[in-house]
């Protein structure tokens, strides 16, 4: 690390202590705790994803200050109830590569890809065994407040590591179709029972990630794309209403789809030269 890295590092320290400051830091830093940071930290996560999925580099490097501002913060309020500090962070973390790395950092070899990740995951289980958290089941480590999509994708890729899983895409695609009949079968009863109608769709939409991941995708990835797609397509009709000297509530579900199948059109002449999602 260069000195100048480094003195920056200690200016981000010295700023962040200073806003918290009893005496001369900023009132909204001061009464801030660690749930408190929380919803920020999960908003300058997705705001540095979408910095990477926009290809906006120089946002991205805004973004990564806002994120690495949220370490700095959560080491900051350790550090005040005598936890931890920054320091301590960066040497668990260094030491951590190092020791799941030893294909690079020693002498170790792996006969391929699978090798290098069965030994992680070893890595990873005596760091829970030494500090004393013996797993009573292989899903205890998946966090709770993952997304659902990411949740169900991580419990589904952890059960099939142990052979919970089907060989085959055949009864994947089979269950997801059975969700459908069971969400059907509930909603077209005579009195329908809305907590059933969730269940079942709760089903469905697990049924459909296991259908995703079968096919290498992640189903966040897919739906985030699914979003932009249509919110492309559908501000497309909201300019041709405004062309045609509408307004959007003025128009009926025929009218509108007619303007989304003229946008679907001109997508599909500019497919040859714009790539769209």
């Amino acid at each position: 690390m260069s000195s100048e890295t480094a003195n920056s590092i200690q200016q981000l320290l010295t700023i962040m202590a200073t806003l918290r400051d009893p005496k001369q830091g900023c009132p909204w830093d001061i009464k801030q705790d660690f749930d408190s940071i929380v919803p920020h930290t999960i908003e300058e996560t997705y705001e540095v994803v979408d910095a990477i999925h926009n290809k906006d580099w120089d946002n991205l490097k805004e973004e990564l200050g806002d994120l690495l501002f949220q370490v700095i913060f959560y080491s900051q309020m350790a550090k005040e109830q005598d936890l931890f500090e920054f320091g301590d962070v960066v040497d668990v973390l260094n030491e951590k590569l190092v020791r799941r790395h030893p294909h690079v950092f020693s002498d170790a070899k792996f006969a391929n890809e699978q090798e290098i990740n069965d030994n992680w995951e070893i890595e990873k289980a005596k760091e829970k065994a030494q500090l004393g958290n013996v797993e009573k089941s292989i899903l205890d480590s998946v966090p709770k407040s993952l997304p659902a999509l990411s949740r169900a994708n991580k419990i589904q890729k952890r059960c099939a590591k142990h052979g919970f899983d089907w060989d085959c895409l055949g009864p994947v695609v089979d269950k997801v179709h059975e969700e459908v009949q069971e969400v059907l079968d509930e909603a077209l009863q005579v009195t329908v029972e809305q907590n059933k109608v969730e269940d079942e769709l709760g089903d469905l939409l697990f049924a459909t990630v296991n259908l995703v991941r079968h096919l290498n995708c992640n189903p966040e990835v897919a739906l985030a794309k699914a979003n932009n797609k249509f919110e492309r397509r559908f501000k497309a009709v909201e300019q041709k209403v405004t062309e045609q000297g509408k307004l959007l509530d003025e128009c009926d579900l025929e009218y509108l789809d007619s303007l989304w199948d003229l946008v679907k059109q001109d997508e599909r002449k500019l497919k040859g030269g714009n790539k769209l999602s």
